[in-house]
């Protein structure tokens, strides 16, 4: 299979979700400026030898649907290799998407040439992992910030340089290092630097890829609240990656949980951090300190994981984290759990959806997918319609009642 006919098999099937409804809101309320429905990205895999043949694809991000709201930030948590730097650099267009839609200001990114997104570069800029090597070694800090300003025409030639003096002190370093080299920086000054390129030319969207992991934790709270700064006075939406709990819940209103290519949970911070209903979820968070267990004393207990991450080569049938799930029952190999809106701003992607201690017996989704408890089709019943609403619609499941509910 090339890889044109895995984007049109990918694009024949609907993406799981709730009967959309009429008005689209994202959990702050704001107008959406992107909007992702069913990113996809594959990576060939080529055989040895002479004639290297397609033997499969690395399904690095299969399915994801968000939305991201102007002036606000979206955080994209999960482990390595989740496909969460993937993301970021197919909503940049460092990548190009297998299959999928990224709709900002009107206009489908996924679909625009190279030529077509030069001007929209402008709109959507990115603050890349590591700081060292995201600075060319050969050009001085006033190159590196002023080049965008030169490439896109954004001031005079003449005004350049005091339109880089002023990014600098916005980010808070000395205007006068414009003609240093970035090997004479420490690692949150290189980030600074990134981050007053990042802001040359006053895009609408950010996407911080992990800015904060390869700093000291001192530095880290510093140019987080530099970011925070930084998005209040110029009205920036973020989508900030991350594998920090603790900095995204600071950071973000919004919480996207990834495994695997795909998002399993997604909601409003406190909906997400006081009441997550994914197991992968609830595992993550009991690894990551509490501050104010620990100022009640006692300690969380820890949910620990069992096995390896699959190989996103051949990832598992139905729901992706069976494998490693002290829930997983028959039908968890055999349907893959859709994402379904269970509250206002919240989602979640379990066959036995709920809050820790709590998990029921049965499978909530077997009737939604018109199956038995076991994943088996029940004769006479029908799969509910499901949405392709990446925001957050009018009718949401209600565990409690097992039926649809209205806002």
């Amino acid at each position: 299979m090339t890889e044109s006919e895995v984007a049109q098999q990918s694009a024949e099937q609907p993406t799981p979700g709730i009967v959309p409804a009429a008005n689209r809101t994202v959990s702050s309320g704001r107008r959406a400026i992107l909007s992702v429905t069913d990113l996809k990205k594959y990576f060939p895999v080529k055989s040895s030898g002479l004639i290297r043949r397609t033997v499969g694809y690395v399904q690095a991000v299969d399915g994801v649907s968000f939305e991201v709201a102007e002036g606000s930030a979206l955080g994209l948590v999960g482990e390595s290799g989740c496909g969460k730097s993937t993301t970021g650099r197919l909503i940049t267009r460092l990548y190009d998407p297998t299959s999928g839609s990224m709709m900002f200001e009107g206009k489908d990114l996924a679909k625009l040439s190279a030529k077509a997104m030069t001007p929209m570069r402008k709109e959507i800029q990115m603050i890349f992992q590591d700081p060292y090597s995201s600075l060319n070694p050969r050009h001085t800090v006033g190159t590196i910030v002023g080049t965008p300003l030169r490439v896109h025409k954004v001031v005079p030639e003449k005004q350049v340089l005091t339109r880089v003096r002023e990014l600098l002190e916005v980010v808070g370093l000395n205007p006068e290092h414009y003609n240093r080299y970035p090997n004479e920086f420490s690692g949150g000054q290189r980030q600074r630097i990134g981050i007053a390129r990042a802001l040359a030319l006053q895009p609408k969207l950010l996407v911080a890829d992990e800015p904060v992991s390869a700093l000291d934790v001192s530095i880290q709270a510093q140019v987080v609240n530099l970011l925070r700064d930084v998005q209040n006075e110029f009205n920036i939406a973020f989508l900030f990656i991350a594998h920090d709990l603790a900095v995204v819940r600071h950071f973000c209103p919004e919480i996207a949980v990834m495994y695997l290519g795909k998002i399993v949970e997604i909601g409003e911070r406190e909906s997400v951090y006081n009441h997550a209903h994914h197991p992968y979820t609830q595992a993550l968070l009991s690894a990551s300190p509490d501050v104010k267990q620990a100022a009640i004393g006692g300690r969380r207990e820890r949910i620990r994981l069992e096995g390896d991450v699959p190989s996103p080569i051949n990832p598992p049938s139905g729901c992706r984290f069976r494998t490693r799930c002290w829930l997983a029952q028959d039908i968890c190999a055999k349907q893959e759990p859709p994402l379904l809106q269970i509250g206002k701003t919240h989602k979640v992607a379990c066959h036995f959806a709920a809050e820790l201690g709590n998990h029921p017996a049965k499978p909530i989704t077997a009737p939604l997918l018109g199956t038995d408890d076991q994943g088996n089709h029940a004769p006479g019943s029908s799969p509910v319609e499901f949405s392709t609403n990446p925001g957050y619609d009018e009718t949401w499941f209600d565990l409690k009642t097992k039926t649809f509910g209205n806002r």
